[in-house]
């Protein structure tokens, strides 16, 4: 097996919360962005909770936005092996280093966990000594939750940290 490396983190000083996803999907890595395919509700979701359209932007605007509201994004494996795009298939993970993403980010307020797998490592982001909130996967993969209620569950922790 190929060994496959994520996406460097989008965040900044201003960042207060933080999703972390698993491992970006063969789209993502192909594109080099962040909820690359067309199926993810991600961008979908962060468009209905600011009432912007960010599924049309570029991808560019899309972390301006991102990075505006104080958002950032990042995965919990900086590399891993893997076949396609399930996180059921990802071996030999290395996880990303969170100590120095609290020196990049420091307003950060909590941690959101985009999905199981990602929230498999809470323990982790746990030792930061903020909050850390598991969220609905936006992937097409969680197809048992409506796109509905993924939106209310990401909503109630976005207004916790004053992001929708």
């Amino acid at each position: 097996m190929t060994r496959l490396v994520g996406l460097p983190p989008v965040i900044g000083p201003a960042t207060r919360l933080l999703v972390l996803g698993s491992f970006p999907g063969v789209a993502s890595l192909r594109a080099q962005q962040y909820y690359g395919h067309p199926q993810n509700q991600f961008w979908k979701i962060l468009s209905a909770l600011w009432a912007v359209d960010l599924v049309e932007m570029s991808y560019a605007a899309r972390v301006e936005a991102v990075r505006e509201r104080g958002l950032g994004i990042w995965d919990v494996y900086g590399a891993c092996e893997r076949e396609g795009s399930l996180d059921s298939a990802i071996r030999n993970a290395e996880l990303n280093d969170f100590a120095w993403l609290r020196q990049q980010c420091p307003r950060l307020q909590a941690i959101a966990h985009n999905g199981g797998e990602s929230f498999r490592h809470a323990k982790h982001t746990q030792a930061l000594g903020l909050p850390v909130h598991p969220l609905p996967s936006t992937s097409p993969a969680n197809a048992s939750w409506s796109f509905e209620r993924k939106l209310l569950a990401w909503r109630d922790v976005f207004v916790k940290y004053s992001l929708a």
